[in-house]
């Protein structure tokens, strides 16, 4: 066969519901031993070597920018002895839009290594700077030399036996033998298990050398020092700090060759005939700078998870936050608490734990546990003395106030998640009974490859079932479990337990986290907490003037704005004050969906307690936009912050919510604008538009 063309030129005019796109500029072509993967922003050329692809071309087509690559070997490659490659095979396939993920691209390439088959699924979407690749391996290797490790061991820098040690025992995903000496490369490693951590990014930043440089992280910049342009790889996995057969890096530098590495597979995860899925990686161009940077990852994680504002939008209120644990829950106590909310406008309603028969670990009352749940075949149904019509009431007053009702579940860990499918029977009892459709998925630890797979199977099934509509509120707060880049198409992030009770809920706290997150993850997919400022203000020190009873209650709540607001709290505890912030909620109601549909990003200073710090919201032309503005304990009333994507010309500010006035300005190539805030510890949100 001497040439062999496959290409997808898509005719789109699909429509617009579910997400459905023009995928004319979507490509997946293959001539001869050339594959050509690409839209018309990226394209990646390689060699198709009977399936074990190598890379020899990389592309930003929207500068013209190219890298020819030198790659010597396999992109993928596994620590073992496999034989020739065989069997390859390609297939192109277009995937419709869902209520959940938008019309693209798959292109599957299947090579043999002897005993072990590996498929990759490149994604490709419009109007989007990167490529996807999901890799599954399926057979044996039974001298795979599998390498886990958590620190690189440093060695004498003159062997090149040395420095060629250890390489071999690693899983490579994809490598790029770029050309140049001059390659700087960012990593940024993510925490979670918040509970324990309250710094949840880090950065770390290096040069690439003759001797290897790891890197750990999901998330990593390289950029071709003196010409504004580079790459960029998301791996999307659990953080650093828990992926399954973790080598103890992510990526690495080096002379010539960039690596990403960790399939979080190992041997005995392998299965004779049934494709077992690793971790997945996205490749992406981008150019200016540091903006440049952020707007194409978060370009191509809009792709994920399509929003639907009936679905996705929400301020919840979950009353686990007062402490109350599972002593208060019962009807009629929800019934008082969907009144309450209503009047302080929130929009869905979540029954924590304490609404089920059984007792968990995590009860205020003697006798509770999380093990063998399905000895106690009514574990998982409504507690009757708790519920004597089961959630039927509620369910029809929460209707009633136009608030949506969800529940708290605790999958078994039994057997890495053995019974998974009775898990997922549960929640869909829930949904066909009384229609609920948003579930906190809890106490989570993925101890191996089963348990993640059977743990994905729950959450499929129950997709499937529910048609797509289900909402999956991950809670990220302890354990092993998925982290930001990881099971990113189920719903949103349940992200930090806080408590006055504790005294370790601190506005700026709170502020920080969710700023130096929204850099990298969009913060429309996290919920963030705003607490009763009123309970427990002896459990802070006297005289510390960062604790939340020194904060007015409507900048409390503006802090989650970015986010979905998470109001942490029992109603029935806030005192008549409280409710002032009615009008508030009402304002950004109007507003959420726009502010919520731009690429949102940090502004400002990293918060401190003392900074000018903020966020903002560009919309798809770039001309207008949103500004959430805050000031801290700051001694100043006026600063200059460098807003992003700002072309040179006359803007318009109005002023929407919290503090400051509507303004005019010209805006310089700097980006620069003057914002007034007249008093510390003040917020100020504003529409922008360009006028001239």
């Amino acid at each position: 066969m001497k040439t062999l063309l496959i290409t997808y030129l898509l005719l789109g005019i699909l429509g617009a519901s579910y997400g459905q796109a023009d995928l004319t500029s979507c490509q997946a072509i293959r001539k001869g031993d050339t594959l050509i993967l690409g839209n018309s922003m990226i394209q990646r050329t390689y060699l198709f070597q009977n399936g074990n692809l190598s890379s020899f071309a990389l592309q930003d087509k929207r500068t013209g920018k190219q890298w020819t690559l030198a790659n010597k070997t396999a992109d993928f490659v596994l620590p073992a002895k496999m034989g020739d490659p065989a069997n390859g095979s390609f297939m192109v396939k277009y995937i419709a839009g869902t209520s959940r993920t938008p019309a693209h691209l798959e292109a599957d390439v299947v090579v043999s290594l002897g005993t072990l088959w590996v498929k990759r699924v490149f994604r490709i979407y419009p109007n989007c700077p990167a490529i996807a690749c999901d890799y599954y391996l399926k057979g044996t290797a039974s001298d795979w030399q599998q390498q886990v490790q958590q620190a690189y061991d440093v060695r004498n820098l003159e062997s090149l036996a040395t420095q060629k040690e250890g390489e071999a025992n690693t899983v490579v995903l994809d490598r790029l033998a770029l050309p140049g000496l001059h390659w700087k490369g960012k990593s940024v490693e993510f925490f979670d298990a918040t509970d324990q951590n309250n710094t949840l990014a880090q950065e770390y930043t290096r040069l690439a050398y003759r001797q290897e440089v790891r890197l750990r992280g999901n998330v990593l910049f390289l950029d071709e020092v003196g010409t504004d342009a580079g790459i960029f790889w998301l791996k999307e996995a659990p953080v650093s700090g828990v992926q399954l057969a973790y080598p103890g890096f992510d990526f690495s530098l080096k002379f010539n060759e960039m690596r990403a590495a960790g399939i979080g597979l190992s041997p005995s995860d392998l299965r004779a005939d049934e494709w077992v899925r690793g971790y997945s990686l996205v490749l992406g161009v981008w150019s200016g700078g540091e903006t440049g940077q952020l707007m194409a990852i978060r370009s191509y994680q809009q792709n994920l998870r399509i929003r639907q504002p009936n679905r996705d939008e929400m301020i919840l209120l979950n009353t686990w936050g007062d402490r109350g644990q599972d002593k208060n829950i019962n009807e009629a106590f929800v019934l008082r608490e969907l009144e309450l909310g209503q009047k302080l406008g929130i929009t869905h309603f979540q029954l924590d734990d304490g609404w089920q028969q059984g007792k968990s670990a995590n009860s205020a009352f003697q006798g509770g546990s999380f093990k063998d749940i399905w000895r106690k075949p009514d574990y998982w149904l409504p507690d009757p003395k708790k519920f004597p019509a089961g959630f039927s009431r509620i369910m029809e007053e929460g209707k009633k106030r136009g608030i949506t009702l969800s529940t708290w579940f605790n999958p078994s860990v039994d057997s890495s998640f053995k019974y998974w499918d009775r898990d997922a029977q549960v929640m869909i009892d829930q949904y066909k009974q009384y229609g609920i459709r948003m579930w906190k998925i809890d106490g989570v630890r993925i101890a191996d490859k089963q348990a993640e797979i059977n743990f994905r199977k729950m959450l499929d099934t129950v997709m499937a079932s529910t048609k797509g509509e289900a909402v999956f509120n991950l809670d990220v707060t302890a354990g092993r479990r998925f982290g930001y880049h990881y099971f990113y198409e189920y719903g949103n992030l349940f992200l930090e337990n806080r408590y006055t009770d504790w005294g370790n809920y601190y506005p700026h706290f709170t502020l920080r986290n969710l700023w130096m997150l929204a850099r990298y993850v969009p913060p429309q997919r996290l919920q963030i907490e705003f607490l009763n400022k009123w309970r427990n203000q002896d459990r802070y020190p006297k005289g510390d003037s960062f604790s939340p009873a020194n904060y007015p209650f409507d900048y409390l709540f503006a802090i989650t704005m970015p986010a979905q607001p998470l109001a942490w709290m029992e109603a029935r505890n806030l005192p008549t004050e409280a409710f002032a912030i009615t009008d508030l909620i009402s304002a950004y109601k109007k507003h959420w969906w726009a502010w919520h549909s731009g690429q949102i990003f940090p502004i400002g200073h990293e918060p401190s307690g003392t900074s000018w710090t903020g966020f903002q919201s560009i919309s798809e032309n770039e001309s207008t936009g949103y500004v959430l503005i805050f000031r801290e304990q700051n001694k100043t009333d006026t600063t200059r912050l460098k807003l992003m994507k700002l072309a040179p010309g006359t803007y318009q500010f109005t002023h929407l919510m919290g503090q400051g006035k509507s303004f005019r300005l010209a805006v310089a190539a700097s980006g620069d604008v003057a914002f007034t805030l007249p008093q510390p510890k003040a917020f100020g949100f504003y529409r922008y538009e360009r006028v001239k």
